[in-house]
Order: C-alpha cells, then structure tokens, then sequence
C-alpha cells in the first residue's frame, strides 16, 4: 500500500481535501483543529479516511470527541458503524435534552 505525502508536517494527505471542501485545507493543522478533521471523516469519509484517523489520534481520542458534540453533528447513517468500530456504546452519544416547555 502506497504512503500517501502530507501536504505539510502538521497537515492532512491529500485524500482529506475531498471531506474538508468548507476549510481551507491548505492551512489546517492535525492537532488544531483535530475535532473538525474527525467529524468530517466520519461523516464524509471511507474506510481509509477512518483507519488514518484512528492511526493519527487513538481510539480514545475519538471516543471522546464523538461522545461531546451532539449527536447530530454526525450523519445518522454512519453512527451505527462508528458506535461499533470504535467501541462507542450509543446511549454514551450526546443527546440533547428536550427543554420544558
């Protein structure tokens, strides 16, 4: 499998530009903006994009970044598969709650 070039010491490969067409790719920073990289991937990417990320930040990392944003930040379709490949139970998703009314 052929290394993929990083488009600066701190950046994405080039496969990442596809799934973070709202930044500026050429300025994003791996650790910076570590959030934004992983719901975009989650949400836009594949199964490669994936394996990267969780080479790139751990299991944990993820975990808990998947388990602060709302839920809803995520597509629905993929939380299913990220509650089972990065061992996310779903009830530990953030729900919002309902206000009263």
């Amino acid at each position: 499998m052929k290394q993929e070039k990083n488009n600066t010491k701190k950046g994405l490969p080039e496969s990442f530009r596809p799934l973070l067409w709202s930044y500026n790719f050429d300025t994003i920073d791996r650790d910076k903006h570590k959030k934004q990289i992983i719901v975009n991937t989650i949400n836009y990417g594949d199964l490669k994009h994936w394996k990267w990320i969780q080479k790139e930040y751990g299991e944990k990392e993820i975990q808990r970044v998947l388990t602060k944003i709302p839920v809803t930040e995520m597509r629905k379709h993929v939380r299913k598969l990220v509650s089972l490949l990065f061992n996310i139970p779903e009830s530990k998703f953030n729900y919002a709650q309902r206000g009263a009314h």
